[in-house]
């Protein structure tokens, strides 16, 4: 178990965007954070896109997984090579199905192997000891959330939104001195945000993304659609709560020109954004964007327009909306070498704070 002292740590994610792997250096001590290092970026080839992509449902065991895993772990492999002066690496892997209420989540790709190739203490798996105590499993990034809140010298309530394939929302108090203090965190998965938008692109288009909203700001969103998907239960159920990527919102566009099915999307990604605020316990005067959907900016200027928030890129603040999620598993990785508790009752829903993941030595 590591000490109480500041070590330099990796991040690796990919997330459900499935556009690649971001990875990122944290200097922390699994509470404050210390300074920021180099970061990279592992773009998935259209082929591995399409592969993972049709892995999404797969569960452990099913034999098409292994292909995949070898996929995931090839580029985390890759992207780890281009690092050195590191001490412990954070490998979240990729999600490829997510089940909270039947008690399992499948995160491919095995942290065993990075630490036999890349001869260093590898943290993974990170989700299922929470999963296995009753939690959703995600957000997992809050408590990072929260040190970054005390790193920005916050005194006032506000809140992180990452809009990636899912979108997740984290409501931070930093006048509480710990992330699992009663009161110090609230978070949740507020709705599909890219994903529906990325899959609709790729379908009809042949292209991974909207890129700069170009095609949304041309259409018009079918506001009726948009308000029955919103006052489905998923939206009105207290957090915690947590989403798996799949959903129908592609099916309820089928109808629709692509410039308005794309307008309709981002109106569901905002208005899910803004229904969640019901669940604060207050409207934080900041929200902070961070995840891909930052640089759609007609899905910004939806959310900006829903909520009472003012809405800010993270590069606003001084930090990296690109590699937040990979700074975060570089963070949580020290806090599970130290034994610290990375989710809690109000990040999660998980019974009583709770430390997951292992470590696998080289």
């Amino acid at each position: 178990m590591l000490k109480q002292q500041v070590t330099r740590a990796l991040g690796l994610m990919s997330g459900t965007s499935l556009d690649g792997v971001d990875a990122a250096v944290l200097d922390t001590d699994g509470e404050v954070i210390h300074g920021f290092g180099p970061t990279a970026f592992r773009p998935y080839s259209a082929a591995e896109r399409a592969a993972l992509f049709a892995a999404q449902g797969l569960w452990q065991g099913d034999p098409q997984v292994e292909p995949v895993a070898e996929l995931i772990e090839t580029a985390h492999a890759e992207v780890m090579a281009r690092f050195s002066d590191i001490e412990i690496v954070g490998f979240h892997g990729q999600t490829l199905a997510h089940d909270p209420s039947a008690g399992r989540t499948h995160q491919a790709g095995s942290g065993a192997v990075l630490a036999l190739v890349s001869g260093l203490p590898v943290v993974w798996d990170f989700r299922s000891s929470d999963v296995h105590l009753g939690g959703q499993g995600a957000p997992l990034a809050p408590f990072y959330h929260f040190a970054l809140a005390k790193y920005l010298g916050a005194t006032e309530p506000l809140a992180f939104l990452n809009l990636g394939g899912v979108g997740n929302l984290t409501y931070i108090d930093p006048r509480h001195d710990r992330p699992d203090m009663p009161g110090a965190l609230l978070a949740f998965d507020t709705g599909p945000a890219n994903a529906p938008i990325d899959d609709l692109c790729q379908a009809r288009l042949g292209q991974p993304r909207d890129t700069g909203g170009v095609l949304a700001a041309q259409g018009t969103a079918d506001d009726a659609l948009v308000a029955g998907y919103l006052a489905e239960g998923y939206f009105r159920r207290r957090p915690p709560k947590s989403l798996d990527r799949a959903s129908d919102l592609g099916d309820r566009v089928a109808h629709l020109d692509t410039p308005d099915a794309l307008a309709t999307l981002a109106a569901c990604a905002a208005g899910a954004v803004a229904t969640g605020y019901e669940h604060l316990p207050d409207p934080p005067a900041r929200l902070l964007v961070c995840g891909g959907g930052r640089h759609n900016p007609e899905l910004m200027r939806r959310i900006a327009a829903a909520v009472p928030s003012e809405v800010l890129p993270v590069e606003d603040v001084g930090l990296d909306g690109d590699m937040l999620e990979a700074q975060a598993f570089a963070y949580l990785a020290v806090r599970v070498a130290r034994g610290l508790s990375t989710s809690c009752p109000a990040t999660t829903g998980v019974a009583a704070a709770v430390g997951g993941g292992q470590i696998s030595h080289p």
